[in-house]
């Protein structure tokens, strides 16, 4: 195998990993959003996705999750929002302890 083959297949097995982690719950996916300042349509064209399938990622009762190749990109903003506003995440595992969902990005 040469080194390019290997760092293929090395980011390849980066990209499955990365979308597989678990993603926070759907109130914390829109408070990071907001957080950002982003609306449904900023975050729709950086992924790649219409602005409906965001609504769905982010709404609690459409129980929707993101798909590859869209889920590594979706999780990898929401992983970047969440460290540059970690108070959001702070305020809502607080208002969310004991409650169902997963309000860390992991």
């Amino acid at each position: 195998m040469t080194a390019a083959t290997i760092e293929q297949r090395l980011s390849e097995v980066e990209a499955l990993l990365a979308g597989s982690r678990n993603l926070p719950s759907p109130a914390l996916r829109a408070a990071l959003r907001e957080a950002g300042g982003l609306n449904k349509n900023e975050v729709a064209k950086l992924v790649g996705v219409q602005r409906l399938q965001v609504y769905r990622w982010e709404h609690p009762g459409m129980n929707v999750e993101p798909r590859p190749p869209h889920r590594a990109v979706y999780a990898r903003l929401l992983r970047g929002l969440a460290e540059k506003h970690p108070s959001v995440v702070a305020e809502f595992e607080f208002a969310s302890h004991g409650q169902e969902g997963r309000p860390v990005v992991t």
